[in-house]
């Protein structure tokens, strides 16, 4: 329950906008099987009676950056900044799988697809959105990778699906969809979050700290200081 969880910690904040870092688990929005979500929590962020409102959002199991809006002026500017792709979003994520590079570049459209009986997922489609992704090893975590994703758009399941497309057998651990599931959970952070300043047009740029189930799959602590 969203009421018996830790408060959430803020990575970055100016009078329109704030930065929290959103723990795996909890999804952005309710939903059918997610009764509880983050926006039971967004009271505790208002202010003069303002509650503020994601402006995009991540998996419920993607941990990292998030960014809120507190004003609707400002939620309509960063929303036409993701929509233009002027906001820089940086992942990092455990991959298995044996990867054919050091770095590259998915530019595979993608389409969302239902199945009778086991829901919908997102599939690669020539007649799809477009969606682009870039991305390059960071470490190698054991027989893992650690790996940072750059993504040019912003489709649903993005990484999670391109991921799958850089090599023979590659997936995000612990991702139950398009690989298989990890008792550590799905391993995709939203690492770091560049944006202008909606009144001020002034470049943030805010970062989240590893999170613990990282390390747990063991990445060196040295990490957080990585970017």
């Amino acid at each position: 329950m969203t009421a018996n969880r830790p408060p959430i910690p803020i990575l970055g904040e100016g009078k329109t906008w704030l930065v929290v870092d959103k723990p795996a688990g909890l999804a952005v929005h309710p939903g059918p099987r997610t009764p509880d979500s983050l926006e039971d929590l967004l009271p505790a962020f208002a202010q003069h009676g303002t509650v503020p409102q994601p402006v995009h959002r991540l998996d419920r199991d993607t941990s990292g950056c998030l960014l809120l809006a507190r004003r609707p002026s400002a939620l309509r500017t960063l929303a036409r900044a993701f929509a233009a792709a002027a906001v820089e979003k940086v992942y990092w994520a455990l991959v298995e799988g044996i990867l054919p590079a050091e770095a590259g570049r998915i530019d595979v459209p993608l389409a969302k697809r239902s199945r009778p009986g086991s829901g919908w997922r997102m599939v690669p489609d020539p007649t799809g959105q477009a969606a682009v992704t870039g991305w390059r090893r960071l470490a190698a975590v054991g027989a893992l990778s650690l790996v940072e994703f750059r993504p040019e758009t912003g489709r649903t399941h993005q990484i999670r699906v391109h991921a799958t497309l850089i090599g023979t057998g590659t997936a995000l651990v612990g991702d139950p969809v398009y690989g298989r599931g990890s008792p550590l959970g799905m391993m995709l952070h939203a690492r770091a979050l560049g944006f202008a300043e909606p009144q001020t047009g002034v470049r943030i740029d805010l970062v989240s700290p590893v999170p613990a189930r990282f390390h747990a799959a063991g990445l060196s602590r040295e990490a957080d200081s990585d970017r």
